[in-house]
């Protein structure tokens, strides 16, 4: 994931590739935008990939296709070429979008699910700041150099990937799908505390396999889904769809085309805007991981969307002055599947449409627009997303069913109730 950040150049590399082989804005915004759409396939491939060659195996093919990719896209010689290994490249980043969650949520304790399952986000941060800082770095470089060598450099980190596979243990949730209780076993003994705790979760992980097997396909269970998975789908998709809407790609992706409007003309101070702005994304979500299992996800949400409404509506005013000023006036992973749809569908839309939508309306038009969906977003919070810091996937299944949907929230010995009961 910080591989597929640093080799998904922010605008700052895509102006040096611009300069070089000449593309013009259409092709810059399909440059930029088409990694969404394209993850998107490599999003839903992996699913059924994962489930038949196991997380682990996915997780190093998703490497070996994202550096085909990026290597291709550091020897591109034209737009074509350099489109092509971007597409490759996304393909394996959906791969990794999509296997990297579900691994970790099945791998991981309950309790400390929140913060490892948010391991993929500031890593990708990670690589959007590394991806600021060389471009700041190698920007008196010749414009036909600094960007090859930027996205060249995204192919080092995931080499690492060939190694940590073999040390991570292969999801003990698929094993038990497999028929392979006695690894699962094995590995649920080295990421529990105790033998007893290691034995509950596998009772809980093969009652749920065993429920799965016996029901209906998982698309036809997406698809019609029963008012549990109901619930899960709008409280889910709802938070991928914010997610994106809110405006958050096109502030990484065009960040000095925001910065130039509102007033910074040197190449100098642009990119160091712009290391800023990584930075800053990168602390805040270390911060956001350091709580989200002692304040919850829940409250961190209302915080996180009521703060970005409020940071949207005040950048949207600031450069509507400024330019007055200078103008005259089982089904878990089909479900997470489904939700990276979403993400990358509408980040895609948003990095694709951005640059034609201030040409007509202005930065700050834009950014209004973000901030009025971001109000929305706070609503969709309170209203649609449960409470699950501390429970199990199976006790959150039991959270979704309780009367009231997901605006209950069932403490975590309530649902230890439940399960035993």
């Amino acid at each position: 994931t910080c591989s597929s950040a640093l080799s998904s150049p922010p605008s700052t590399t895509s102006s040096s590739a611009t300069k070089d082989l000449h593309i013009d804005q259409v092709q810059q915004e399909v440059l930029v935008g088409c990694l969404s759409f394209i993850s998107l396939l490599g999003s839903l491939a992996a699913g059924r990939t994962s489930d038949a060659i196991g997380r682990k195996r996915t997780i190093g093919l998703a490497a070996a296709i994202f550096q085909a990719g990026a290597a291709v896209m550091a020897l591109a010689p034209s737009f074509a070429a350099l489109m092509a290994g971007r597409l490759l490249a996304g393909v394996g980043i959906g791969f990794g979008l999509m296997v990297a969650p579900v691994y970790i949520s099945e791998i991981s304790p309950a309790a400390l699910r929140g913060s490892l399952a948010s391991l993929p986000e500031i890593f990708i941060s990670f690589g959007i700041l590394l991806g600021y800082v060389s471009n700041l770095a190698f920007a008196g470089l010749p414009d036909h150099v600094n960007w090859r060598v930027m996205l060249a450099a995204g192919i080092l980190p995931s080499i690492s990937v060939a190694y940590v596979l073999t040390v991570i243990p292969e999801s003990p949730r698929w094993l038990v799908i497999q028929g392979r209780t006695g690894e699962a076993r094995a590995v649920l003994l080295t990421v529990t505390d105790t033998e007893g705790e290691a034995q509950e979760r596998l009772a809980e992980i093969e009652e749920s396999a065993r429920v799965t097997s016996a029901g209906k396909a998982v698309w036809r269970e997406i698809m019609r889904p029963s008012p549990v998975i109901r619930r899960m789908l709008i409280a889910g998709l709802g938070v991928q769809f914010f997610q994106q809407a809110t405006g958050i790609d096109a502030l990484v992706y065009y960040s000095p085309t925001i910065f130039r409007d509102a007033g910074i003309a040197t190449e100098g101070h642009l990119l160091a805007a712009t290391v800023a702005v990584g930075l800053s994304k990168t602390i805040f979500i270390v911060i956001a991981i350091l709580l989200v299992d002692h304040v919850g996800r829940k409250p961190l949400l209302l915080i996180s969307t009521v703060g970005i409404t409020a940071c949207l509506a005040v950048l949207a005013a600031t450069l509507s002055l400024l330019a007055r000023g200078a103008l005259p006036g089982g089904a878990a992973v089909a479900a997470v599947g489904l939700g990276l749809a979403v993400n990358r569908l509408t980040s895609g839309a948003v990095a694709m449409s951005f640059l034609s939508i201030c040409n007509a309306a202005s930065v700050a038009g834009a950014f209004t627009a973000f901030a009025a969906v971001s109000a929305l977003s706070v609503a969709f919070v309170h209203w649609f997303v449960p409470e699950t810091s501390g429970k199990t996937l199976e006790e959150i299944e039991l959270l979704f069913g309780e009367a009231g949907g997901s605006r209950g929230v069932v403490e975590l010995g309530d649902g230890e109730h439940l399960v035993h009961g």
